[in-house]
């Protein structure tokens, strides 16, 4: 039987922002009629958190997809408000923090893959910021962040769940930076996809549609 365990952060743990609504986990578990799903995200997580909640892995669990990150980047969203003398500047500045953003990735994939269990990874979708500026901002930043997930993905042969493609919609969200009903049905979808098509999926490759 295929038991699916959910690691990361809201992106999974989003029933607080869909008003009553399913959350991914939910969604998942109605698509895996001879499966389970367990959600050990917690809203909020960081990358460092991930390996904590490996602690509550169920001796059963035969998958994990990892959604985290994107806690991360906000956390270092004000580099995108900082003065710089040069577009040089600006470019250190992003690289730097993907150096310390690829650290912390790694020593949570580690943690991870230590379990054993063939593994999913999500890219940082793009937030739905109400002001177009901030909004284009974000994401040209979040793709040097996603740029390490990617290439983490396919260096260890994994398959990459493409949020920003899944969830590219605003409807797909609640608010600027939670998967709405719409938007967790997308992603309940890809990983299903994942865990039906696992035995036949070749290392790296990226699902951006169910």
């Amino acid at each position: 039987m295929t038991h699916a365990v959910l690691l990361g952060d809201s992106v999974f743990d989003n029933g607080a922002y869909v008003r009553g609504g399913p959350d991914v986990a939910r969604q998942l578990r109605a698509l895996l009629p001879d499966g389970r799903a367990t959600l050990l995200a917690v809203d909020g997580a960081v990358l460092a958190n991930v390996p904590g909640q490996l602690a509550g892995l169920p001796d059963d669990a035969t998958h994990l997809v990892v959604s985290a990150g994107g806690n991360d980047a906000l956390r270092a969203s004000g580099v995108l408000d900082g003065p710089v003398h040069s577009v040089a500047e600006a470019i250190e500045r992003l690289a730097s923090t993907q150096d310390r953003f690829r650290a912390e990735y790694r020593a949570m994939l580690d943690a991870v893959l230590a379990r054993g269990r063939p593994t999913a990874l999500c890219t940082i979708y793009d937030p739905r910021y109400p002001d177009p500026v901030r909004r284009r901002l974000t994401a040209t930043a979040l793709a040097i962040l996603n740029d390490v997930v990617t290439r983490e993905a396919a260096a260890r042969g994994l398959v990459l769940l493409d949020l920003r493609v899944l969830c590219g919609e605003d409807a797909d969200f609640a608010n600027p930076i939670e998967p709405s009903v719409q938007g967790g049905e997308k992603i309940a979808a890809a990983i299903a996809a994942f865990l039906r098509r696992d035995a036949g999926l070749p290392g790296g490759l990226i699902i951006a549609r169910p």
